[in-house]
């Protein structure tokens, strides 16, 4: 038996398509769905030739799939993720799930109720250099953990979110969520908690002062992303709305006392992410250094600065996100025809929005600490059983 795949929304993460698309183990992608013309014609250039290529969505679920992606951009996430729950497939929704807690909740409530499976493109779960940390968090070898700090340069800021939608606040409500989510969604997952309490601060420090803007909807970051544009003052052709920070900066009170921060930068001259975990018995850090990156372990007392007690080479993967792409499709093609346990979790996705959404409410008023709304617990122990009885 065949399973039969389609994607929603022919964009810059649709080549998803090349991980899910294997005919030799019984799965094919079998159609796309795209209202954009850019989006149909990249569909049918790139999907093999007997693939439906259309902008009905109805038409496209008509055909009875058993799968669809959905890799539209952020705020088109939720009505082609409940059409296609409601007509009994299983659904891939990239990340962040939505742009509203509402958005997540509506599309929670609708895959228990119909009983079809969701499943949220969290890939850095399956990041290699994100995976052996847990595991070493996993094995005790800090203790407990009681803090984690996260700091993101994102040093392509200017080209990948300043130059279409992610700039416009009502496509995205943040960046902090946008771009954001991923990293709370470590942290909650090395932290074995979710946040409770938020509280943000940020601004709109260098691309709102850049006046040169124009309307790029029939372009593709590729076609203007370069090494060239630089300083990020000298950033050219914006989107004709820029109103999200460029700059945040997040604290985070879990609900299991573990205490957290995050912070975001989109004009710095590098890019790549840190992460420190301290414990009980120790920390963790990872250098960032490259396609493998490589992981600290200090549980040693030392007078001053010192190396790393042991230090643990992670070697690199092939495919998108330093290897996590492809590992992150396999769990799902599994999760669609098997079920069961899945490293990534509808409530953790919901829960990453929930504390983006609330601490950008933070961020843009007083700057107090916030309480992150909760899921009824029926809900929560549904995903838990891997959506198993409703």
């Amino acid at each position: 038996m065949t399973v039969r795949i389609g994607i929603i929304g022919f964009g810059l993460r649709s080549g998803l398509w090349r991980h899910a698309h294997r005919p030799d183990e019984g799965v094919e992608v079998v159609a796309a769905c795209d209202t954009s013309e850019r989006g149909r014609a990249d569909a049918a250039a790139a999907l093999p030739t007997t693939a439906l290529v259309t902008g009905d969505l109805d038409e496209m679920l008509a055909l009875g799939l058993d799968a669809v992606l959905v890799t539209t951009p952020d705020d088109q996430h939720v009505r082609p993720t409940i059409a296609a729950l409601e007509a009994g497939a299983a659904v891939f929704c990239e990340k962040p799930l939505g742009i509203t807690v509402e958005e997540c909740d509506e599309m929670l409530t609708t895959a228990w109720r119909t009983g079809s499976r969701l499943y949220v493109g969290h890939n850095m779960r399956h990041m290699p250099v994100v995976v052996q940390m847990r595991q070493l968090i996993q094995e005790g070898r800090i203790g407990q953990v009681k803090a984690i700090w996260c700091r993101h340069f994102v040093g392509h800021g200017g080209d990948y979110y300043f130059k279409d939608w992610h700039a416009d606040r009502s496509k995205t409500t943040s960046l902090l969520l946008q771009k954001g989510a991923h990293d709370l969604d470590v942290i909650h997952w090395l932290a074995g908690g979710y946040s409770a309490t938020v509280a943000a601060m940020g601004d709109l420090m260098v691309y709102g002062d850049i006046a040169d803007r124009r309307d790029r909807a029939n372009e593709r970051m590729g076609d203007w992303h370069s090494l060239d544009n630089w300083p990020p003052t000298a950033q050219t052709g914006l989107h004709p709305v820029v109103d999200v920070e460029d700059i945040s900066m997040m604290t985070m009170q879990l609900d299991n006392g573990v205490l957290a921060s995050y912070q975001q930068c989109h004009f710095t001259p590098d890019y790549w992410r840190n992460y420190t975990v301290i414990g009980t018995a120790g920390r963790l850090e990872n250098a960032g250094d490259g396609p493998g990156d490589t992981i600290g372990l200090w549980n040693r007392r030392h007078s001053g600065h010192a190396a790393p007690d042991e230090t643990f080479v992670v070697p690199a993967a092939e495919g998108g996100h330093g290897g996590a792409d492809p590992r992150l499709m396999s769990e799902f093609l599994r999760f669609v025809t098997e079920g069961g346990h899945t490293d990534t979790s509808p409530v953790a996705a919901r829960m990453s929005v929930a504390a983006g959404v609330v601490a950008t409410e933070s961020l843009r008023t007083d700057g107090s600490a916030r309480p992150v709304p909760s899921l009824p617990p029926d809900l929560i122990d549904y995903f838990e059983r891997g959506q198993v009885g409703a």
